[in-house]
């Protein structure tokens, strides 16, 4: 795993880029780190690094919590977020991070909660056709139909796709271009939307994956490139 920050889906918007071209981006505003604690392969097997992110009061913490943050010397902290390193030895206990991690990366990857819709039918969960609208049907026109088989094997397989509780899981959003980093305010703008209704809590890390998409400023500087040297063999 790699370095990460707790950030606060804002809403979306819209930006202008270079080109002139019009870009829906999700406006997330991120919380700075401090590093709680630093563990070792020597003390727990695998390295990584304990962060706390986002106040709380001192009234909502248990005694427990209350002497844990008075043994680290630090105002109490709302997410406590584990990220598993392979190297710790530049980060020490108090140290802080904001948005300047994600300074020279072109695409993050993003996980939070979708968005509940509490119990939904099939239609609405799965994208079923439903039954026919006359002719004999009474009653289920928006029903499921047939679940299972007769006597053998004589049960609904594990995994049918029936009514249930929609939403409320947690996704994750591979690969989301960064549009605009706003370092000032702690905002980040990236393409597109993300999981999550308004003041969700959001990760977003490092891209697991090597991405060699280009972003949209690349290719429009390639565009201008490519014109510029048609232009000059026509001349």
């Amino acid at each position: 795993m790699t370095l990460g920050l707790i950030g606060t889906k804002l809403g979306m918007t819209r930006e202008f880029i270079e080109s002139g071209q019009s870009v829906p981006v999700t406006v997330v505003r991120v919380e700075k780190g401090r590093v709680l604690d630093v563990i070792t392969k020597e003390k727990r097997g695998y390295s990584a690094l304990q962060v706390g992110f986002g106040k709380l009061k001192n009234s909502k913490l248990t005694n427990q919590m209350k002497g844990f943050y008075a043994k680290k010397n630090t105002e109490p902290k709302k997410i406590i977020q584990e990220f598993r390193l392979d190297k710790v030895d530049d980060f020490k206990e108090g140290n802080e991070f904001g948005l300047e991690i994600l300074k020279d990366k072109k695409f993050v990857d993003v996980r939070s909660k979708t968005i509940g819709k509490g119990f939904a039918g099939v239609m609405k969960r799965w994208n079923f056709g439903g039954l026919r609208a006359s002719h004999g049907v009474s009653v289920s026109h928006r029903s499921h139909g047939s679940t299972g088989q007769r006597q053998d094997p004589g049960k609904v397989f594990k995994g049918k796709k029936m009514a249930g509780h929609m939403g409320d899981k947690f996704r994750t959003m591979l690969n989301l271009e960064i549009v605009k980093s706003d370092l000032e305010n702690n905002l980040l703008y990236l393409k597109g939307s993300i999981p999550g209704s308004k003041n969700s809590t959001i990760l977003l890390r490092e891209s697991v994956k090597d991405i060699k998409r280009k972003t949209l400023l690349e290719k429009y500087q390639e565009k201008i490139k490519k014109a510029a040297a048609e232009k000059g063999k026509k001349k």
